[in-house]
Formats: C-alpha cells, structure tokens, sequence
C-alpha cells in the first residue's frame, strides 16, 4: 500500500521542472505543492493515528485509495496555482499520505514485540522501492507522452492495485500479552539460545515531555532530509544530465533507502534501541548532504545519493521504533501522528525552502548548508536524549 501510494510523492519531484515550464511558474511552485503534500499528511496522520487506535486500520486504506486515485486525475485539470496546492494538501496529502504512512507503521508495531524494528523498517520499505520503481517510469512516460498522461495512468494503476488489498486490514493486531506469550512460546533459537526479548526502554521523562523533544528533534533531520528528496533531480539537471540519468541517481539514492529499511533500521533499533539507530542514521545523513553541494562529477553524485539513501532511510521509521519502545502500544497511533506532524511540515519547508533559494541566488548551495545546520540540531538532541534512557521490563510482564 506504501509503496503505491508513494508514488505521488516522486511523480511531482520528476515533474517539478516541466509543470513550472507549462505554466510559466518559479520552482518554488511545484516545490511548495511537494512541500504541501507533506504537511497535509502530517495533519491527516494525527486523526488517522486516532482512528487506528480507536477502531483499527481497516477505513485508512479505502480512504488513502480514494485520495490517490482522485489526486492523481485532478492534477491534471489545473491551471492556476491554487488548485494544484489543494490537490497536494487536501487529497495526495491530508488524506492521501495521512491515512499510509505514519498510521500503518504505527499499525504494524501492534503486531510485533521482538523485532518490532525490522517490521516498521520492512513496512517503511515501500516508499523507499516507490522510489526506485516510480521515478524511471515516471521519467520515461513523461518523455514520451507528458507529464498529465503520466499522472492519470498512475491513478489508474494505484485504483487498481490498492482497492483490493484493503480486505488485508479488517484484522486487528492482538494484545500485549497475547504478543508475549506467543512469543515466548517459540522457545530457544535453532541453536539452543534464549530468544532476545523485545527492547523495552523508558527514560526520566514524562510520555508529554518526551514527545515534545521528538518533535522538535524531528524537525532538524527532515528539513536536511526534504532537500534532496525534493531537489535532487533537477539539482542533477543543472548539472548537466538528461532528465532519465538524474532519475537514475535519484532511484539508487531510493534503492539505498530501501535496503537501509529492510536491513539497518532492524538491525539497529533491535540490537542497540531506536534512540542510538537515529542518532546513527542522522549522522550519516548529515554528512551526505554536506557533500552534495560539492559533487562535482556523475561518479560523486551517485555516491553521495546512495550514502544519503542509506542514512536518511532509516530515520523516519525509527521515530514510529522510538514511540512504540518508550510508550503504550494503545497510544502509538496518535503519538506517531503528533510526531510525523512534526517532521511533515518540517519536509515541506526544507522541499519549500530549497526551490526559494535556488529562485534567489540560483544555486542550492545555501539550501544545502542550512540543511547541515539543523541536521546537527537533531544530533545535539538526541546525543542528550540518549543520556536519560534506562531498560525497563516489558508491558505486561509477570514475575
């Protein structure tokens, strides 16, 4: 489901410079309907988030298919720029994004106690392979029939992919103690060890307070975060390639994402907990996109984007790792949605600001930087944070 409806976010990002082309807009346009995009799914996440912890997941699906389908047609009827800012907020973003993302991560945290962090990154993973199956597609139908014929025909492929998985969601996931017994139940290992339990961790910190430092935390790395994501394609085209070869490099950038979600994020938060895994992720990213302003050939492109893949896939699923080891699973819904809010709207100013700057002084050099700026904000934060935690024992456990 992720993975189709992921596809709005990386049509727009292939588009951007084609659609202020037609319609003879700056780049700070189609940049700001991107950034729309983001924020409306972080303010739909928060009551998505409440309905999943109210009545389970089976309505956020049939919502998301309706939003993306509809989106994907509207666009192509726009022609002042207004309409395409409702599109990107109200149906790819409030109730497209809103109902996928941050809900179904927080859902699928339900199912799992052990390895709770290689089920979000494995979920997280669809908009990472969105991005590596969409974009050279997209870049292709573009080239060969424009830029409208490519938005309905993802409509129609999303309508007709996602309406019948939502059967899947009907389930509910069981409760913490029927996790805990289940899991216990499976004894030792294939080698004869004890199972690692689930990491269950808690700090000195109220569950008030420690979602207000993740949401401020979140802000620093998705600001970094929303610049390459947004800008990276056309960033290669002013460089000098042709629009397929920047959607080659934004694809391994996405292929790299993936693998760091199906493999890292697991690894990470499961062994070490989600607070060192961000931290960890962070850095990376950090350091990727202060290189990106001095790619100067193809070759350190390619290995700045993959680098970038591998660090900014594995934060965001993290935070959904974070809120579930450190807060009751009945709250995870809404306690994710009031972070990804968060890092959302912190996405669309970073995507907004990139294609400001670069209307400004033409160049994404300043983008880049204050990007390194608050990326390192987010270290200091969670640096401190990591330095208030303490293992506790697991919800529901007996003597």
């Amino acid at each position: 489901m992720i993975f189709v409806g992921s596809g709005s976010l990386f049509l727009i990002a292939v588009t951007l410079k084609d659609l202020a082309g037609e319609f003879g807009w700056p780049r700070e346009v189609p940049s700001l309907a991107f950034s729309l995009q983001f924020i409306g799914g972080g303010l739909g996440g928060i009551l998505m988030g409440y309905l999943l912890d109210r009545v389970g997941a089976v309505v956020l699906p049939v919502v998301a298919t309706f939003a993306v389908v509809s989106g994907s047609i509207l666009t192509t009827l726009v022609d002042v720029q207004w309409q395409l800012f409702a599109v990107y907020l109200f149906l790819f973003g409030f109730l497209g994004q809103g109902s996928l993302y941050a809900p179904l991560m927080a859902n699928i945290s339900k199912w799992y106690d052990r390895r709770r962090g290689m089920a979000v990154g494995i979920v997280a993973s669809g908009q990472s392979l969105s991005g590596i199956v969409w974009p050279p597609i997209f870049t292709a139908t573009v080239t060969e029939v424009g830029w409208r014929n490519g938005f309905i025909g993802f409509g129609i492929i999303a309508g007709i992919i996602m309406l019948p998985m939502c059967l899947i969601f009907v389930r509910k996931p069981p409760s913490t103690e029927q996790l805990q017994a289940a899991e216990q139940s499976e004894g030792p290992d294939s080698k004869g060890r004890p199972r690692r339990g689930a990491r269950n961790s808690a700090t000195d910190l109220s569950y008030l307070q420690l979602q207000i430092v993740l949401c401020v935390a979140i802000i620093g790395c998705c600001i970094s975060m929303a610049l390459p994501l947004a800008h990276l394609v056309s960033f290669g085209t002013d460089f000098g390639l042709s629009l397929n070869e920047a959607g080659w490099i934004f694809s391994a950038t996405l292929t790299a994402a993936f693998v760091s979600r199906i493999l890292f994020v697991g690894l990470l938060s499961d062994r070490f907990g989600g607070l060192w895994a961000l931290f960890c992720f962070s850095a990376l990213q950090a350091a990727m996109v202060a290189l990106l302003a001095y790619a100067d050939s193809v070759f350190l492109l390619y290995i700045v984007g993959i680098g970038f893949g591998f660090g900014y896939g594995g934060v965001f699923p993290v935070y959904a790792v974070i809120i579930r080891e450190y807060m009751p699973a009945r709250e995870a819904g809404r306690r994710t949605g009031i972070v990804f809010l968060f890092g959302a709207v912190s996405m669309g100013v970073g995507s907004w600001m990139g294609g400001a700057i670069f209307d400004a002084y033409d160049s994404y050099d300043l983008a880049f930087l204050i990007g390194v700026v608050a990326n390192c904000i987010n270290l200091v934060i969670i640096g401190a944070l990591l330095t208030r935690t303490r293992p506790r024992e697991p919800e529901g456990a007996t003597a």
